[in-house]
């Protein structure tokens, strides 16, 4: 079971979690030939991705769903992602009733598109995420300013803004930065290529979905606009379009992969990281060991495909895109219960920044 729009994603996303495997895998494999080492097998490949999706069976939030005859689910809003959802389970057992929430990702009220998380009444058992239970995030307005300003000193210096973006949800978010900015007229003209296969497919499957757009998304379509379609955007397919960006000035170019381990974005990387005039925003966090957090991290040389390349351009971080809520976003959501959980387990975070909301739920 998923969310009507989780499986439209998955048709997109798991074939291509299926290839990254394989390629993975391949890669090691090599290696382990050249050593002796016995070889890998991928968790699955891209025919067994294709192959479950005939499993899938959509719902929508607040159906109820008898997933056993003593178990009973509910999807419910979680505001991470499109049709992203909290999942509430009431099970019978000895002719008792419990009921567990799943928290998923819980999203972040001020981020765009998306409705805020719903809230939930009660729990026995509430096992929540943490993933930012030690952090807050910057003031939302500043995200548009920042990338505002980014666009503005680029475009004087003619070069091009180049942003690194997962494709599902941060792409989006950044087009719908974007379209305000451009019907408000803040922003020179300046050409917005989106350099994604899977981002320009799920940017689609957003465009299908307008009945899980929050307030502020639905209102700009009441006046005309649209998040994801704004005069100069372009939306690239081919390897031979990708290719054509090369050598062009004065462009926004959003390209996966976010952390520029894979994907189209290398490419862009190599041809205007060395272009003092040109500009690497990166707008999600970095992973220790890859090509973002090297360049982010001040790397004055890079390797890209082989070749050592020169880091000149002007590298800028915003850090306030995050579908993830806060520590305060966090704690807020927990103190909407009408009553409080009967027991908190927290998963999916560091250890600080889990044990840093164990303390200020204690209190």
């Amino acid at each position: 079971y998923a969310t009507y729009p989780t499986v439209e994603l998955m048709k997109v996303l798991l074939p291509d979690s299926g290839h990254i495997q394989e390629m993975e895998i391949e890669r090691k494999n090599r290696k382990n030939r050249r050593a002796g080492r016995p070889l890998l097998e991928p968790i699955y490949t891209v025919d067994e991705a294709y192959q479950s999706l005939s499993n899938l069976q959509g719902v929508g939030y607040k159906e109820s769903i008898q997933v056993a005859p003593d178990i009973r689910a509910r999807f419910v809003d979680a505001g991470h992602i499109l049709g992203s959802s909290m999942i509430e389970l009431w099970v019978q057992e000895n002719g008792k009733e419990i009921k567990l929430v799943f928290s998923g990702d819980i999203g972040n009220n001020a981020q765009p598109i998306v409705k805020d998380p719903s809230t939930i009444d009660t729990a026995d058992y509430l096992i929540m995420e943490s993933t930012y239970g030690n952090r807050l995030h910057h003031e939302p307005q500043d995200e548009i300013e920042l990338l505002r300003e980014a666009i503005q000193d680029t475009y004087q210096k003619g070069g091009n803004l180049i942003i690194p973006a997962f494709a599902v949800e941060r792409t989006q978010d950044l087009l719908y930065h974007l379209s305000l900015l451009i019907e408000q007229k803040q922003i020179p003209p300046m050409p917005v290529y989106i350099d994604s296969p899977l981002a320009t497919a799920a940017t689609e499957i957003f465009q299908n979905h307008p009945e899980y757009y929050d307030q502020e998304t639905s209102d700009l379509i009441n006046r005309g606009g649209s998040p994801f379609q704004f005069p100069g955007i372009k939306f690239t397919q081919t390897a031979e379009e990708s290719k054509s960006l090369n050598n062009i000035s004065r462009a926004i170019i959003i390209s996966a992969s976010g952390m520029c381990d894979a994907g189209r974005i290398r490419h862009h990387l190599k041809y205007n990281l060395w272009r003092p005039e040109s500009t690497v925003l990166f707008v999600g966090y970095q992973a220790e060991g890859t090509l973002g957090r090297q360049i982010l991290d001040g790397e004055k040389k890079v390797r890209i495909f082989g070749d050592d390349i020169a880091v000149k351009a002007d590298i800028r971080f915003i850090g306030s895109y995050s579908a993830h809520a806060d520590q305060a976003g966090l704690i807020a959501w927990v103190k909407k219960f009408s009553v409080p959980p009967g027991e908190v387990l927290l998963v999916h975070g560091e250890p600080e920044s889990t044990n840093t909301l164990a303390g200020l739920l204690r209190t």
